[in-house]
């Protein structure tokens, strides 16, 4: 899939991959929600949870640039190397938390990232090294892969782990 250019082509894709996903969503019940499976041992509901996790990860990240400070990316605790031992201690830090609070939390967290988006300048997005957080990268590619790229990780996972329930179903 092509990289979003513009501002309003990042916008876009988000908008895209956020509906299929809500469309992923819209077809289980809040029981099949909270199943384990569908990565592994976490439930669409843990999956939810971790998207939100990234996203506030990622407006963090761009909040601490506006103030001049250099975050530690991904977590002052964690390199890139060790993703999976971070998201293993996202799931811990929200499995317990209810369905429509994850709901709640999911619906905030989106809103808060397009407007966020929304409030950047094209330079912003598209300079390498606008913030010295990332490098020679472009704050776009954070945003994109804490977003749309996210987005259709979990809307695939939900898709096969929808076609597994069902077929568990008429069994």
């Amino acid at each position: 899939m092509p990289k979003p250019g513009t501002k309003q082509a990042l916008l876009e894709v988000i908008a895209v991959e956020r509906s299929k996903l809500n469309n992923e969503l819209r077809n289980l019940t809040d029981a099949q929600m909270e199943i384990p499976g569908a990565c592994e041992r976490w439930s669409v509901k843990d999956i939810m949870s971790h998207l939100v996790d990234w996203e506030q990860r990622c407006i963090g990240w761009y909040l601490a640039g506006l103030r001049g400070e250099v975050p530690k990316t991904p977590d002052e605790n964690y390199n890139w190397r060790q993703l999976s031992d971070l998201n293993q201690e996202i799931y811990l830090k929200y499995k317990d938390f209810n369905l429509p609070e994850v709901r709640e939390r999911f619906k905030a967290s989106f809103d808060e990232m397009m407007s966020v988006i929304a409030g950047l300048s094209e330079e912003e997005l598209f300079t390498p090294n606008y913030y010295e957080w990332t490098g020679k990268g472009l704050l776009k590619d954070y945003f994109d892969a804490n977003t749309a790229s996210h987005y259709r990780w979990a809307s695939n996972l939900i898709r096969k782990f929808k076609k597994n329930i069902s077929k568990q179903e008429r069994i």
